[in-house]
């Protein structure tokens, strides 16, 4: 098989079979071929942008797509560094000269980044698509997908061997490449969850536990086999990252357990309820209105959220106008925003999209860390890949280390288990079991003979007396085009998150948040790299558009979403978890502080790559 791979990479992706290896250094170059305008974007940001197609079209698995994102750039990092004197290389470590420095830079450049992307995606799903894509990008810019020699001093030949090196490497980074990154060791300990039956009967309530759905669609909308869910990546902390040392037990940067039932009951039982809270919040009816702008939503300390906005727009000098819009909305909205559902770029990617759009803001500066001489756009972008992808790469490695080890619980086998052992608060009420939900009034509640009496306030729940009944989002519409929820009481076993009812909760453990881990990670390197936490003009939009969810109709109306700064940013990504009904507040706030740990380190050592001391 790696034979195989390795010919599809280097001879069938040139659409042929014994092609006639090419040598000269222009042999690369097509004839009578004009380039395409790139309308100011480098080769760099064309092949990122490739590269974020291909993602969108594959199974969804951020660990795989980071390591991708991360190998690729470091391997147009190679092409770049090759003709500066006093650069690092990542993948390989040659210096070569040229009359014209940016056309050997950017041919390099392409065939080192067309060549790793026909390996990683080569088994991939969408992979026709992805095929043209690659060989259509490579032709707009006049280069031959035919040139497959390693041999000589021809850009096009250190492209070659850069993405021959990248491959090797990644065959021996420890994240099973070969077997498809699936760790066949792994088995949980927990039976599956039946989604459409009540209850989450398990061994351990501590544990993982897969789901079983009529179907599984995955975040891009692609059918996956089966229907019961596998962890994702349990292995992937020994996975060989950038920054990261590595752990021999896989856990590279390990805060501590998350909450667990029988050992930190109270704060279980805290988790499991602000879970149920969030979900009730989930219903633009009930008419609360919220202040989201940058003055009143912001600015909090790392691993918490206990900010309440900025003071001023630094870049105007005024205050942020408020941005009022229904809590309902909001939840909604946010929870879609971050979710990176159908046709997505991945979380990972997601923070690529973001740099991007940074980078095109009108006016911006091209200066390394805010300072210092301007660059041009192809070194900005391949230094910001670089720096930026090792850090979501680090991300990955260290979240779904702890993912691996503590293979903790999911909110809906949480809320399950604990409903159906009964309340925790009282026991000389009903239904008690210390291991239970705790009562709280107006939220969770036991059920019982008088409260679903005819005209009671829980009377379409007469006949479940003795269970817990809690105020949260109602579950998945028959037509999500066209209804919408709501928020209501519902038996707690039956609870569902806010989400697909073809996808209910990512397939991998909960702790630590791998969007919150990722999202920190990505805002320490764009901070560093522009020299401020602020996005360009101190504000940052994105409009959810209305009636535009895919899992109910709404929001119902226009939400822009608004942050002054990256972290913000980062930060309301981990709440949107929340609001989704994935995760706990212990896996948002830890992974916040695990990616701001990654972030700074990446930073850091990219540098070093930078000013040629990192191999010293």
């Amino acid at each position: 098989m790696t034979r195989a791979r390795r010919w599809i990479v280097a001879v069938v992706a040139a659409g042929a079979v014994g092609l006639p290896s090419c040598t000269s250094s222009a042999d690369h170059l097509m004839t009578d071929c004009t380039r395409r305008d790139l309308h100011g974007r480098s080769v760099a940001r064309v092949w990122d942008e490739a590269m974020l197609d291909a993602i969108r079209r594959d199974v969804p698995a951020p660990t795989v797509h980071a390591r991708n994102l991360f190998h690729t750039s470091a391997a147009m990092w190679d092409a770049w560094a090759a003709y500066d004197p006093q650069a690092d290389g990542y993948f390989v470590h040659e210096k070569l000269q040229a009359d014209d420095v940016l056309a050997a830079r950017e041919a390099a450049i392409s065939y080192a980044a067309y060549r790793v992307l026909l390996w990683r995606y080569s088994r991939a799903a969408g992979l026709q698509e992805t095929f043209d894509e690659l060989v259509d990008t490579m032709r707009s810019l006049c280069y031959r997908i035919d040139y497959v020699s390693t041999e000589g001093d021809s850009p096009a030949a250190l492209g070659n061997r850069i993405a021959a090196a990248a491959i090797a490497y990644g065959a021996r980074d420890g994240s099973l490449e070969d077997q498809r990154y699936v760790d066949t060791d792994y088995k949980p300990v927990n039976a599956p969850l039946v989604v459409a039956e009540p209850g989450a009967q398990m061994t351990d309530p501590n544990r993982w536990q897969p789901l079983a759905l009529a179907q599984i669609v995955a975040q891009n909308g692609l059918p996956i086999p089966g229907n019961v869910q596998r962890f994702v990546g349990p292995h992937w902390g020994h996975v060989k990252g950038f920054a990261l040392p590595p752990a021999a037990d896989g856990t590279p940067i390990d805060p501590g357990p998350p909450p667990r039932l029988g050992e930190t009951d109270a704060a279980f039982e805290r988790a499991a309820v602000e879970v149920i809270r969030d979900s009730s919040y989930l219903d633009p009816s009930d008419g609360v209105q919220i202040d989201i702008g940058p003055g009143a939503l912001g600015d909090n300390t790392l691993g918490t959220n206990d900010g309440d906005g900025h003071d001023l727009n630094p870049a105007t000098g005024e205050p942020y106008d408020p941005d009022m819009v229904l809590r309902g909305d909001y939840a909604r909205a946010l929870a879609q925003f971050w979710a990176d559902g159908p046709a997505s770029e991945t979380p990972p990617g997601h923070w690529n999209t973001v740099a991007n759009d940074v980078s095109d803001t009108l006016g911006f500066r091209f200066r390394i860390g805010g300072t210092g001489p301007e660059v041009d756009r192809l070194e900005w972008d391949v230094k910001l890949y670089f720096a930026l992808n090792g850090a979501v790469h680090d991300a990955a490695v260290a979240a779904w280390g702890l993912k691996g080890s503590y293979d903790s619980v999911r909110p809906i086998s949480m809320i399950r288990y604990m409903a159906g052992l009964g309340q925790s608060s009282d026991p000389d009420e009903p239904s008690y079991d210390p291991q239970g939900l705790p009562l709280v009034p107006g939220l969770v509640e036991v059920v019982t003979e008088r409260s679903s009496a005819p005209g009671a306030r829980l009377e379409h729940l007469a006949g479940h007396d003795g269970e817990i009944a809690i105020r949260a989002w109602r579950g998945n519409p028959e037509d999500p085009a066209t209804q919408t929820a709501g928020v209501g009481w519902i038996i707690a076993t039956e609870w569902v998150p806010f989400q697909l009812s073809t996808f209910v909760t990512p397939a991998f453990a909960g702790y630590v948040s791998g969007h919150s881990t990722f999202s920190r990670a990505a805002a320490e390197v764009l901070t560093a790299m522009t020299g401020t936490p602020y996005f360009p003009g101190g504000l940052f939009e994105s409009t959810v558009p209305a009636e535009s969810l895919q899992v109910e109709l709404g929001p119902s109306r226009d939400v822009v979403l608004e942050w002054a700064t990256y972290y913000d940013a980062a930060d309301q990504a981990g709440v949107s978890r929340l609001y989704g009904g994935i995760h706990i507040a212990a896996d948002d706030f830890g992974g916040r502080r695990i990616g701001s740990e990654c972030g700074k380190e990446a930073w850091a050592l990219a540098r070093r790559y930078f000013d040629g001391s990192a191999l010293a």
